[in-house]
């Protein structure tokens, strides 16, 4: 099946859900980035069983993709084909039972450091440096002033493509640096993380350190996707970029950010070609300043326009 949001008969093979259904649904606004296309179709699941309901009743070949804050990710501007999967408010539950934290994969990294914190248990403070929510999180093991997902991970849940839910482990995560060799259509919607009792004052002070140096250091009150490139093994993106002479570096409307390099920036009128442009165009000078090669850290998802 070829799904496209110009085909008037796609309302014919979504399933009806408990869950909200948008058509040609706009992303821009859901994303850090502000920029991108439309979703044929976005769902907000009830629940984990209206999800599981509705993706065995999707047509197996219909694309689908989960959607956190936007964060981390570039949305192009011809839009997404398929469904687009946003969990709401309702999967943003925390359950803690002693060193456990149980986390709805909607909840926001942040939130979860807080609650962590509540608790007097340390070991997620790094989360508070994290952007995104949990599902993202885990699915990129994502990381932060030393740690990451996996040092605190004891297991998680999640739902394939047709609507089948696993229980995951350390040993079925596979994590690695920004990565994890979880099925691609896995979609999480719980994990369990484990922490350390802590003095409340010192994880409260590291937190506060976290995010002041994050305020400092990075354009946090602008249009960006967070960190753009992954760091290669013993060298940071950033001081490659700089070296490259890409501070500043403009295309369009997007711009590598002067504060931290490793960020580029919508300065309002930009679009993710113009922002997609300008990180090949880092990559590339990078390349031939320094002959290393730069990988995305932020997924680039959709058509072009």
């Amino acid at each position: 099946m070829s799904v496209n949001k110009h085909q008037n008969n796609i309302h014919d093979f979504i399933p009806a859900a408990r869950g909200k259904i948008e058509f040609d649904a706009p992303l821009a606004k859901l994303t850090w980035f502000r920029t991108g296309g439309s979703a044929d179709v976005l769902f907000t699941p009830e629940d984990t069983q209206d999800l599981c309901e509705f993706l065995s009743k999707l047509p197996h070949d219909m694309p689908v993709m989960p959607l956190g804050v936007g964060s981390n990710l570039l949305i192009r501007d011809g839009g997404v084909e398929g469904v687009v999967i946003r969990f709401g408010k309702k999967f943003s539950d925390i359950t803690i039972d002693g060193n456990l934290i149980t986390i709805s994969a909607g909840t926001p990294d942040i939130s979860v450091a807080r609650a962590a914190l509540g608790a007097g248990l340390k070991g997620l403070e790094f989360l508070r440096g994290v952007p995104g929510t949990l599902g993202g999180a885990l699915k990129m093991n994502a990381g932060a002033y030393g740690a990451e997902i996996k040092d605190i991970f004891v297991s998680a849940k999640a739902v394939d493509r047709s609507g089948k839910a696993h229980k995951l482990s350390q040993d079925d995560m596979g994590f690695s640096y920004r990565h994890t060799s979880v099925p691609d259509n896995y979609i999480f919607t719980e994990a369990t993380l484990r922490g350390e009792p802590g003095d409340v004052s010192i994880i409260a002070t590291k937190m506060k350190e976290i995010g002041d140096t994050r305020e400092e250091s990075q354009p946090l009150r602008t249009r960006t996707g967070g960190s753009t490139f992954k760091n290669p093994e013993g060298l940071s993106a950033w001081k490659l970029i700089d070296g490259a002479g890409c501070r500043g570096l403009k295309i369009g409307g997007a711009r590598v950010s002067e504060k931290h390099c490793n960020f580029l920036i919508n300065e309002g009128k930009a679009t993710s070609k113009d922002i997609e442009e300008l990180g090949d165009e880092v990559r590339r000078r990078v390349m031939n300043n320094s002959g290393v090669k730069l990988h995305w850290e932020i997924k680039r998802i959709g058509r072009e326009k």
